[in-house]
Parts: C-alpha cells; structure tokens; sequence
C-alpha cells in the first residue's frame, strides 16, 4: 500500500512539475516579442516555423524508424502552394494553410507507396533524389512558379484591432499554428497509430505477427511527416512574402535531418531544440566569417555527437544519470577496502598493532623454527 502511495504522489509531482513548466515556457512566449527587437522576433518566429518541419521529421524518422533526405522537398511544396494561391488566384492567406497541408499529405502519401519496398540507404538516396530534382523542375514551370525569379507574395498583416507590429503578429500566429502541431503529434504518438509506429520501428517481423499493417502505417508516417513540412512551408511563405527554387535546394533536406538529430530524435522537445540549433547556429558564426558558418555547424554537431549521443534532449538525462552513478561508485570503492588480518591466537589486539610482522608470524612453532630468508646456513659446530 505504501509502495502505490508512492507512485501516486511521484506522479501527482511529475505532473505538477509539468503543468509549472509548460505555463513558464507559455508566459515566456507570448512576453518574447514584446522585449526583443523585431529581427529577434523574426528569428524567434523561424525558430518555431522549423520546428513545425523537424515535428514531422521526427513522426518519420524518430518514431518511424524511416531516414528521409527529401523533407525539404515537402517543406517547398507547402510553400509554393501558399505563394501561387496567393500570386495567381489572389486568395487569403490562412485558406492557403488548409490547402498547403492536405496537398502535401497526398503528396506523402503517393510518395510512401513506392517507398515501402525500400529502406535504409535506399530509402534515403530514393528521397534524396526527390530533393535534388525539384528545384530545377520548379524553373521549368516558370508559367507557374516565376522560374528563377520566383513569387514575391504580400505578407501576412495584422488587423487594426490587434495593435501588434507585423513581425509580433506574425509570430503569435506562427506560435499558434506550432502550438497546435506539437500537440497533435503528441496525442498522435500516443493512440495507436504511435504505438503502431514503435512497434515497426523496433521490430517490423514482431509487429506484423502481432497483426501491425506495416504497408499502411509506413505510408502513413511519410503522409503525416509530408503534411507537418507543408504546414511549415506555408508559414515560410506568409512569414519571407517570397519564394524561389533555390531556396529550397538538398542542403535545406540535409540540414534539417542534421537539426533533428541534434535536437533528438524520438523526443516531443528535440524538434524545438533543433530548430534552435539550424536558426542560431549560422546567424551567429556568420558573423566571425563567410565561411564559418559551415565549418562551426559540422563541428557543432561532431561535438553534440560526442557529449550528448541521443541529441540535446537526452542531454539533462545523461547528466543526471552520471550522477546518479557517482556516489555508488564510491561505496563500491569503500567495501572493497581489505580488512585488517586477525592477531595470532595469545597475542592481545592491542599488542598485535605495534609488532612488527616478523614478530607476528614468529608466533606459529613451525614458522618459529624456520631459518630466516638470506641467513646464513648452521653449521655441525654451532
């Protein structure tokens, strides 16, 4: 009984501690734009639009066990379906939002249906090969896209009743939208589509046996991650107003796999620490040389690698654990301590301590008997 009491009041505790840090970091949101300065804001506001992409990211590759190197491909999916709806049909910005993620989803979704024969490395290159390809078919189709000189498309402004500054409105708005994708992967991963996933990622022969559809939760994962990549393209084009093939080149894939291994993989905060880690990472080596931004960032990640193997959200873990292990440790070291060796038997304790070992050992008859080592041998006369 006192065992279950416990456990209840550990969770009640886990739970509280939860509730004070989810309201800490909401408070702290919605303060941010008012105390930086408006490129912070935007900065702020691109660190959440990434997080969008590295959320579906990790449904593909963290919790799906899939590697996928053409998520930049979706995210410019998302983000020339918002600029031509807004450049040819002149339509509002949040009807591009519904439209951005379901062609995206179909997108995913006609894409995980030849992926399914395939993983690993060749999963990889397949997606890769997507990546490399669209943005030279996004300059074809200039009739439609701008060809190399893109869209330039309005940007999302504030109405009169707010009284915020477009980069503050745009960062509540992208804050909202981010907020509502990080709890529909949550509550996705735990029904039976995540635990479906898991179970496909761990051991795909176990899951078939215990009746896991592998085709169908495969394609769905690609379907899930396109999606969350569409939304966040379409925030990219409310939030820069202009698009273009080369923004979106197999570097943008690469690096965003990068972010998310970073962040760390299988985890709801890793994609926020991964987009953190993609945003500040070049602005702020970019200001040391041109060409440091590239050699800080694979540097960066060669050191997390090192430290923090399950990315900077298994961080904290890691630490506690080592401490956790220190002390044991040194108990270990303390019984293994050898015990001091008995008196001979007519000797007291305390006389025993200032012998001298040889006086010790003299005290067993046969060991008396015996020639000391290195004297000389008796002879008849002696």
């Amino acid at each position: 009984m006192s065992t279950i009491t416990t456990a209840l009041g550990t969770g009640r505790a886990r739970r509280l501690r939860a509730a004070l840090t989810l309201l800490l970091a909401a408070l702290a949101a919605a303060g941010a734009p008012f105390y930086f300065a408006p490129f912070q804001v935007f900065q702020l506001t691109m660190v959440l639009l990434y997080a969008v992409a590295l959320s579906g990211l990790n449904l593909l590759v963290g919790y799906g066990g899939q590697i996928s190197l053409g998520h930049g491909a979706f995210f410019a999916a998302g983000a020339y379906t918002a600029a031509v709806m807004l450049d040819r049909y002149d339509t509002g910005h949040l009807a591009t939002l519904p439209v951005a993620a379901a062609g995206c989803f179909l997108l995913g979704l006609g894409f995980g249906v030849p992926a399914l024969r395939l993983s690993g490395l060749y999963l990889a290159l397949v997606t890769l090969s997507f990546a490399v390809f669209l943005p030279p078919l996004l300059k074809r189709l200039e009739p439609v896209t701008g060809g190399s000189m893109g869209l330039t498309v309005d940007k999302l402004q504030p109405p009169a009743w707010s009284g915020l500054a477009e980069d503050q409105w745009l960062y509540f708005v992208v804050l909202a939208v981010t907020a509502v994708v990080l709890l529909l992967a949550r509550n996705l991963l735990r029904s039976r589509v995540g635990r479906a996933l898991l179970a496909v990622r761990d051991n795909e022969s176990a899951a078939e046996v215990m009746g896991v559809r592998l085709s169908l939760h495969k394609t769905l994962a690609f379907a899930w991650s396109a999606m969350f990549a569409g939304v966040a393209g379409c925030l990219y084009t409310w939030v820069i107003g202009f698009v273009s093939p080369d923004s979106f080149s197999f570097v943008l894939s690469i690096t965003l796999l990068a972010g998310l291994v970073v962040g760390g993989l299988a985890s709801l905060y890793g994609p926020l620490l991964g987009a953190a880690f993609v945003m500040y990472v070049p602005s702020v080596s970019q200001d040391l040389s041109d060409a440091a931004p590239g050699v800080v960032f694979g540097l960066l990640i060669i050191v997390v690698m090192f430290v923090a193997p399950t990315g900077l959200a298994g961080l904290p873990g890691r630490i506690r654990s080592a401490v956790a292990r220190r002390p044991i440790r040194t108990t270990a070291a303390v019984d293994q301590t050898p015990e001091a060796e008995p008196a001979p038997d007519g000797v007291p304790e305390s006389q025993a301590e200032s012998m001298p070992p040889a006086t010790l050992t003299s005290a067993d008859p046969a060991v008396a008997d015996a020639e000391p080592v290195g004297a000389s041998p008796r002879t008849e006369k002696e």
